[in-house]
This record gives C-alpha cells, structure tokens and sequence, in this order.
C-alpha cells in the first residue's frame, strides 16, 4: 500500500530557524528536544486522521472589519456552559438524588465537609446565573446587530433553542438542593407551566413524573438536568460552531460595504 504524504504542519507548529551562534556544539537542548517531541507527535496524528484541516478551517478565518468585544459574548456563554459541566460533574460525584433526605444532606456534605466544596458548588450556582445572562446579551446583539438575517437564519433558530434549553438547565437544576425554597418554587413553577394551553397540563405531567409531586419527580428533574439537556446543548452548540464557521460572521451594521469601482467604457 502505498504511504499516503503527510499534510502540511500548521505554520504555529513548524520549528522556527536558529539563531547565528544557537547551539554550536551541534546538541539540541532540552526545550528544544521536547519541542521536536510534540510536533512528532502531533504530525503523526494528524497524518492518521487528518484533523489539522479542520481545525484551520474552523479557527483560521477571516472577520469582517469592526468587530469589538461585543463579539466574544457568544465565547463567553460557551466558556460559562464549559465550566458548568466541569463543575457539575464535580458535584455529581457526591450528590443523590433521594427526596426522603439523601439530596439534601449530600448538598450539606458538599459544602460544609467536602474538599473546596462550598467554592465548586458556588462557582456552579453563580455560574448558572451568569450563562443565562450572557447568553441573552449575544442574543440581543445577534438581534440589534441584524446577524440573523439571510443566510444565517438557522444559526439564529438554533441560538434560540440553545436559549430556551438553558432557561430549561436552570429551572430543572433549581429543585436539585431539595430545601424549601427550592420545593416550593419548583410547584410554582410546575403549575404556572400546567396553565398553558393544549401541552401545559401534559408538560406539568412529565416533570411531576405523575399527576402529584413526589419523589419521582427529584429523579426525573436529576434526569433531565444532567443527562438530557446537556447532550442537546452539546449536539446544538456544534451545529451552531458548523454555521458560524461555514457563513461568517456579520459586519456591524453601520459599516458600509465597499462598492464596487464603475468600469469605464473604454476599459471594457
């Protein structure tokens, strides 16, 4: 069979020339050494499965003129929901989902005996309240800023269930401590649910996992926040990643397109 060539190595990857004098005796340091290492290994991987392309053609793009901080709103949600998951799986490690005592006292455990417990349980806590606000600032500016227009009105659909999915990550996770405020309020909002016409009695079934609050219902809201939200928020964050890449991102809408210059009569 024969060997297929190897693809080109990125230009941040490929070694960079000696400096006159660097290394006279003809032995590599360590850093350097180390450094051949990696790029080896990184050539031998990509040749097996060809990724450096895609990785350029997702981050090596070009980006209309004017673009400001108010761009990095939708990075920022992603990182939020990034340390979500990191710091959820943290707590999941200690939590259980038992409503005749076992979530909360494992709450309890979390932040007064377990290790950085209080600060991993807050930084998921505050976290959540910090994604749902940024993602309704990129929102806002997708909207203000007309990014939803022609051709990117799928990656605005999907913005908007991302939107809706996380409002859902935040009010399933709410009942998880299992105290009072977060029973009553999650019965709250059940029954406010329960009020919308022809599905908001079938939803309010769903989430009580009966027709009356019960223990089920902690169980199904585990279910729900740590398994089924999260791998649509995954799977919809990589089409929307696909869409961005593929179409661009939207100049700001006071900046003009350069027009292109008449041609003469005798230059045609």
């Amino acid at each position: 069979m024969p060997r297929l060539p190897a693809p080109p190595i990125p230009k941040a990857l490929q070694p960079k020339p000696k400096r006159p004098g660097q290394n006279g005796n003809g032995k590599a340091s360590p850093t350097e050494v180390a450094q051949e290492a990696g790029i080896s290994v990184v050539d031998w991987i990509d040749e097996r499965t060809s990724l450096s392309g895609g990785i350029r053609w997702m981050l090596f793009r070009k980006v209309p003129r004017g673009v400001n901080w108010y761009y990095t709103l939708g990075s920022a949600t992603m990182f939020a929901f990034l340390s979500q998951a990191v710091t959820g799986v943290f707590l999941a490690m200690y939590y259980r989902p038992d409503a005749t005592g076992g979530a909360y006292e494992s709450m309890r455990y979390i932040v007064d005996d377990a290790f950085l417990g209080q600060f991993v349980r807050g930084m998921h806590k505050w976290g959540a309240s910090v994604m749902v606000i940024l993602i309704f600032l990129h929102m806002g500016r997708v909207f203000f800023f007309g990014a939803y227009k022609y051709p990117r009105e799928m990656t605005w659909i999907i913005g908007v269930v991302l939107l809706i999915l996380t409002l859902a990550m935040s009010f399933t996770g709410y009942l998880l401590p299992f105290d009072d405020r977060a029973y009553w309020a999650t019965i709250v909002g059940v029954n406010i649910n329960g009020t919308a016409p022809f599905l908001g009695p079938y939803l309010s079934d769903f989430l009580r996992a009966g027709p009356e609050f019960g223990a089920t219902t902690l169980s199904r809201f585990y279910a729900i926040h740590m398994l089924l939200l999260p791998g649509l928020i995954i799977a919809l964050i990589g089409a929307h990643l696909y869409l961005v890449s593929k179409l661009g991102i939207s100049a700001p809408p006071w900046l003009k397109p350069h027009e292109e210059p008449e041609l003469d009569v005798a230059e045609v």
